[in-house]
């Protein structure tokens, strides 16, 4: 009676478990892009914390990057190919538009790559590691 319990218990422990490691699985064995990912940048003596949601759909990438206010940016021309990330964000600020680049590769729970935008007419470049949070 014990062994039965014990295996059963097992078994709903498994079976509690594994829809949370397929949310991100893909059954070919690629990275995936999908979930939500946070990282932390500091701007002067700022520290901000970003998150980022994305969802891969077949081919197409979609999400969005939520900003200081807790407003959704949606990403633009998105891309995901060989483990590889690109997307655009444009945020206004002050009636001022910002366009950041995005680009990175996603490996396992994390995703390292560079910004690129541009700041008073200079371009400016920024590395970024976000790592896959909890959903």
């Amino acid at each position: 009676m014990k062994r039965l319990l014990a295996a059963t218990l097992v078994l709903v422990i498994v079976g509690l478990a594994a829809p949370a490691c397929r949310r991100h699985a893909r059954t070919d064995g690629k990275p995936n892009p999908t979930g939500t990912w946070k990282w932390t940048a500091t701007f002067g003596q700022q520290t901000r914390e970003t998150t980022l949601k994305l969802k891969l759909e077949g081919d197409k990438l979609t999400g969005a990057m939520l900003g200081r206010d807790g407003r959704e940016s949606p990403i633009q021309d998105a891309a995901f190919k060989d483990a590889e990330v690109s997307f655009k964000v444009v945020r206004e600020r002050r009636g001022t538009k910002m366009t950041t680049t995005y680009t990175g590769k996603v490996s396992g729970d994390t995703i390292k790559g560079k910004t690129q935008s541009e700041r008073n007419g200079k371009p400016q470049s920024r590395d970024w590691e976000a790592k896959r949070a909890e959903d």
